[in-house]
Protein backbone atom coordinates (compact mmCIF):
# COMPACT_ATOMS: atom_id res chain seq x y z
CA UNK A 1 0.00 0.00 0.00
CA UNK A 2 2.82 2.07 0.90
CA UNK A 3 4.51 1.59 -2.65
CA UNK A 4 1.30 2.33 -4.47
CA UNK A 5 0.82 5.77 -2.74
CA UNK A 6 4.47 6.63 -3.91
CA UNK A 7 2.98 5.93 -7.75
CA UNK A 8 -0.38 8.09 -7.21
CA UNK A 9 1.88 10.54 -5.97
CA UNK A 10 4.50 10.51 -9.17
CA UNK A 11 1.22 10.22 -11.74
CA UNK A 12 -0.04 13.15 -10.02
CA UNK A 13 3.06 15.32 -10.31
CA UNK A 14 3.57 14.09 -14.10
CA UNK A 15 0.16 15.44 -14.94
CA UNK A 16 0.57 18.67 -13.35
CA UNK A 17 3.34 19.14 -16.36
CA UNK A 18 0.71 20.25 -18.63
CA UNK A 19 -0.33 22.60 -16.47
CA UNK A 20 0.85 25.75 -15.29
CA UNK A 21 3.06 24.61 -12.52
CA UNK A 22 2.24 24.83 -8.76
CA UNK A 23 4.22 27.51 -7.29
CA UNK A 24 5.94 27.43 -3.66
CA UNK A 25 4.86 29.95 -1.29
CA UNK A 26 5.55 33.34 -2.36
CA UNK A 27 8.95 34.99 -1.19
CA UNK A 28 9.83 38.83 -1.44
CA UNK A 29 13.50 37.88 -1.08
CA UNK A 30 16.04 36.31 -3.36
CA UNK A 31 18.17 33.58 -2.27
CA UNK A 32 21.06 35.76 -1.51
CA UNK A 33 19.38 37.67 0.86
CA UNK A 34 18.38 34.51 3.36
CA UNK A 35 21.89 34.21 4.12
CA UNK A 36 21.77 37.62 6.13
CA UNK A 37 19.09 35.28 8.68
CA UNK A 38 21.70 32.35 9.17
CA UNK A 39 23.16 29.59 7.24
CA UNK A 40 20.97 28.30 4.83
CA UNK A 41 19.30 24.97 4.49
CA UNK A 42 18.25 24.50 1.07
CA UNK A 43 15.23 22.12 -0.04
CA UNK A 44 14.94 21.22 -4.13
CA UNK A 45 12.43 19.17 -4.60
CA UNK A 46 9.30 18.70 -6.23
CA UNK A 47 5.28 18.82 -5.13
CA UNK A 48 6.11 16.94 -1.67
CA UNK A 49 8.63 19.85 -0.84
CA UNK A 50 6.16 22.74 -2.41
CA UNK A 51 3.50 21.51 0.20
CA UNK A 52 0.59 21.08 -2.78
CA UNK A 53 -2.78 21.28 -1.91
CA UNK A 54 -1.73 22.90 1.45
CA UNK A 55 -0.84 26.26 3.45
CA UNK A 56 2.84 26.69 3.53
CA UNK A 57 2.58 26.55 6.78
CA UNK A 58 1.13 23.03 7.08
CA UNK A 59 4.18 21.55 4.38
CA UNK A 60 7.26 19.49 6.14
CA UNK A 61 9.64 22.51 5.14
CA UNK A 62 8.18 25.17 8.00
CA UNK A 63 7.67 22.48 10.10
CA UNK A 64 11.04 21.31 10.03
CA UNK A 65 11.65 25.36 10.27
CA UNK A 66 9.80 25.06 13.45
CA UNK A 67 11.72 22.50 15.22
CA UNK A 68 14.64 24.18 13.87
CA UNK A 69 13.52 27.24 15.82
CA UNK A 70 12.69 25.27 19.20
CA UNK A 71 16.17 24.05 19.02
CA UNK A 72 17.22 27.61 19.48
CA UNK A 73 19.51 27.15 16.31
CA UNK A 74 20.33 30.07 13.28
CA UNK A 75 19.46 27.77 10.38
CA UNK A 76 16.92 28.96 7.72
CA UNK A 77 14.90 26.83 5.83
CA UNK A 78 14.71 27.65 2.03
CA UNK A 79 11.69 26.14 0.44
CA UNK A 80 13.36 25.34 -3.60
CA UNK A 81 9.92 22.64 -4.23
CA UNK A 82 8.59 22.77 -7.87
CA UNK A 83 5.53 20.85 -8.42
CA UNK A 84 6.51 18.18 -11.48
CA UNK A 85 9.85 18.60 -11.21
CA UNK A 86 12.77 16.10 -11.89
CA UNK A 87 16.17 14.97 -11.45
CA UNK A 88 17.14 16.72 -14.44
CA UNK A 89 15.04 19.60 -13.58
CA UNK A 90 16.68 20.35 -10.68
CA UNK A 91 20.37 19.98 -11.74
CA UNK A 92 19.13 22.71 -14.68
CA UNK A 93 17.94 24.80 -11.55
CA UNK A 94 20.46 24.37 -9.21
CA UNK A 95 23.54 26.86 -10.32
CA UNK A 96 20.54 30.05 -9.64
CA UNK A 97 19.53 28.17 -6.65
CA UNK A 98 23.33 28.38 -5.20
CA UNK A 99 23.53 31.88 -5.24
CA UNK A 100 23.17 33.22 -1.95
CA UNK A 101 25.31 30.42 -0.20
CA UNK A 102 23.71 27.24 0.63
CA UNK A 103 24.98 25.52 3.99
CA UNK A 104 23.16 22.29 3.88
CA UNK A 105 21.31 20.99 0.99
CA UNK A 106 18.22 18.21 1.37
CA UNK A 107 17.85 16.78 -2.33
CA UNK A 108 14.10 15.70 -2.70
CA UNK A 109 13.87 14.62 -6.31
CA UNK A 110 13.43 11.49 -8.37
CA UNK A 111 9.83 10.37 -7.77
CA UNK A 112 8.76 11.39 -11.18
CA UNK A 113 11.96 10.03 -13.10
CA UNK A 114 10.23 7.09 -11.55
CA UNK A 115 7.27 7.35 -13.16
CA UNK A 116 8.55 8.10 -16.43
CA UNK A 117 10.48 4.80 -16.63
CA UNK A 118 13.19 7.10 -16.91
CA UNK A 119 16.96 4.98 -17.25
CA UNK A 120 18.19 4.83 -13.55
CA UNK A 121 21.01 5.57 -14.66
CA UNK A 122 20.07 8.80 -15.73
CA UNK A 123 19.02 9.88 -12.33
CA UNK A 124 21.97 8.96 -10.85
CA UNK A 125 23.77 11.05 -12.66
CA UNK A 126 21.37 14.30 -12.42
CA UNK A 127 21.53 13.87 -8.34
CA UNK A 128 25.23 13.81 -8.56
CA UNK A 129 25.61 16.10 -10.84
CA UNK A 130 23.37 18.12 -8.02
CA UNK A 131 25.56 17.30 -5.39
CA UNK A 132 29.14 18.32 -7.30
CA UNK A 133 27.49 21.60 -8.17
CA UNK A 134 26.81 22.40 -4.52
CA UNK A 135 30.01 21.38 -3.28
CA UNK A 136 32.08 23.50 -6.10
CA UNK A 137 29.68 26.00 -4.53
CA UNK A 138 30.90 25.11 -1.15
CA UNK A 139 32.86 22.28 -0.27
CA UNK A 140 31.83 22.21 3.62
CA UNK A 141 28.33 22.02 2.58
CA UNK A 142 26.38 19.10 4.16
CA UNK A 143 24.23 16.78 2.12
CA UNK A 144 20.83 14.89 2.39
CA UNK A 145 19.49 12.65 0.59
CA UNK A 146 15.83 11.71 0.52
CA UNK A 147 15.15 8.23 -0.71
CA UNK A 148 11.86 7.34 -3.13
CA UNK A 149 10.55 3.81 -4.08
CA UNK A 150 8.49 2.75 -7.29
CA UNK A 151 5.90 0.14 -6.92
CA UNK A 152 6.12 -3.98 -7.59
CA UNK A 153 4.11 -3.50 -11.53
CA UNK A 154 6.96 -0.90 -12.66
CA UNK A 155 9.07 -4.58 -12.90
CA UNK A 156 11.54 -6.07 -10.38
CA UNK A 157 14.80 -5.04 -12.39
CA UNK A 158 13.71 -1.55 -12.36
CA UNK A 159 12.17 -1.10 -9.04
CA UNK A 160 15.60 -2.37 -7.34
CA UNK A 161 17.54 -0.54 -9.54
CA UNK A 162 15.52 2.57 -8.57
CA UNK A 163 15.19 1.47 -4.81
CA UNK A 164 19.87 1.59 -4.49
CA UNK A 165 20.14 5.11 -6.39
CA UNK A 166 18.82 7.15 -2.80
CA UNK A 167 21.75 5.17 -0.57
CA UNK A 168 24.39 4.58 -3.32
CA UNK A 169 24.44 8.41 -4.16
CA UNK A 170 24.56 8.83 0.15
CA UNK A 171 27.32 6.27 0.91
CA UNK A 172 29.69 8.01 -2.38
CA UNK A 173 28.72 11.26 -1.23
CA UNK A 174 28.80 11.02 2.88
CA UNK A 175 25.86 12.50 2.75
CA UNK A 176 22.74 11.39 5.19
CA UNK A 177 20.39 9.43 3.71
CA UNK A 178 16.30 9.46 4.50
CA UNK A 179 15.59 5.89 3.10
CA UNK A 180 12.01 6.59 2.29
CA UNK A 181 10.46 10.17 2.52
CA UNK A 182 6.70 8.84 2.86
CA UNK A 183 7.70 6.45 5.31
CA UNK A 184 4.04 6.22 7.46
CA UNK A 185 2.38 8.53 4.88
CA UNK A 186 2.51 6.83 1.23
CA UNK A 187 -0.78 4.42 0.36
CA UNK A 188 -2.82 6.29 3.94
CA UNK A 189 -5.82 7.62 2.16
CA UNK A 190 -6.30 9.53 5.98
CA UNK A 191 -3.36 10.97 5.14
CA UNK A 192 -3.65 12.24 1.80
CA UNK A 193 -5.85 14.65 0.46
CA UNK A 194 -8.71 13.59 -1.76
CA UNK A 195 -6.55 13.02 -4.89
CA UNK A 196 -4.85 10.20 -3.49
CA UNK A 197 -1.61 12.00 -4.32
CA UNK A 198 -0.68 15.00 -1.51
CA UNK A 199 -0.11 14.85 1.67
CA UNK A 200 -2.29 16.40 3.96
CA UNK A 201 -1.22 18.58 6.95
CA UNK A 202 -1.28 15.62 9.10
CA UNK A 203 0.83 13.15 6.52
CA UNK A 204 3.42 15.93 6.37
CA UNK A 205 3.35 16.44 10.17
CA UNK A 206 5.02 12.80 10.18
CA UNK A 207 7.13 13.87 7.16
CA UNK A 208 8.88 16.51 8.95
CA UNK A 209 9.41 14.01 11.77
CA UNK A 210 11.21 11.93 9.25
CA UNK A 211 13.16 14.20 8.04
CA UNK A 212 13.96 15.71 11.49
CA UNK A 213 15.32 12.32 12.67
CA UNK A 214 18.28 13.03 10.32
CA UNK A 215 18.30 16.28 9.71
CA UNK A 216 18.81 17.16 13.47
CA UNK A 217 22.34 15.10 13.80
CA UNK A 218 23.54 17.18 10.52
CA UNK A 219 22.86 20.18 11.91
CA UNK A 220 24.24 19.82 15.44
CA UNK A 221 27.29 18.69 14.25
CA UNK A 222 26.93 22.11 11.57
CA UNK A 223 26.18 23.68 15.01
CA UNK A 224 29.02 22.73 16.75
CA UNK A 225 31.24 24.28 14.09
CA UNK A 226 29.22 27.57 13.85
CA UNK A 227 30.48 30.56 15.71
CA UNK A 228 28.68 31.43 18.96
CA UNK A 229 27.28 34.77 18.07
CA UNK A 230 25.18 33.65 15.45
CA UNK A 231 21.79 36.06 14.78
CA UNK A 232 18.80 34.45 16.12
CA UNK A 233 16.23 32.88 13.93
CA UNK A 234 13.34 35.22 13.27
CA UNK A 235 9.60 33.08 14.02
CA UNK A 236 9.18 32.82 10.07
CA UNK A 237 8.25 30.64 7.54
CA UNK A 238 10.97 29.06 5.94
CA UNK A 239 11.91 31.13 2.39
CA UNK A 240 10.71 29.47 -0.77
CA UNK A 241 13.12 30.11 -3.51
CA UNK A 242 11.96 32.29 -6.34
CA UNK A 243 12.27 30.19 -9.53
CA UNK A 244 14.25 31.12 -12.21
CA UNK A 245 12.96 31.75 -15.44
CA UNK A 246 13.37 29.05 -17.45
CA UNK A 247 13.08 26.60 -14.64
CA UNK A 248 11.23 23.33 -14.08
CA UNK A 249 9.75 20.87 -16.80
Amino acid sequence: MMLMGVLVLAQGQTQGQGDAPLPSAPAASPPAEAKAGGPVVLIIGDSLAAGHGLDPSEAFPALVQEKIREAGWPFRVVNAGLSGDTSAGGLRRIDWLLRGGVDVLIVELGGNDGLRGISPKETRANLQGIIDRARRKNPAVEVVVAGMQMPPNMGEEYTTAYREIFPDIAKANNAALIPFLLEGVGGRPELNLPDRIHPTAEGHKIVAETVWGVLKPVLQKRQNRQSPNQAALPDALPESAPQPPSAGD
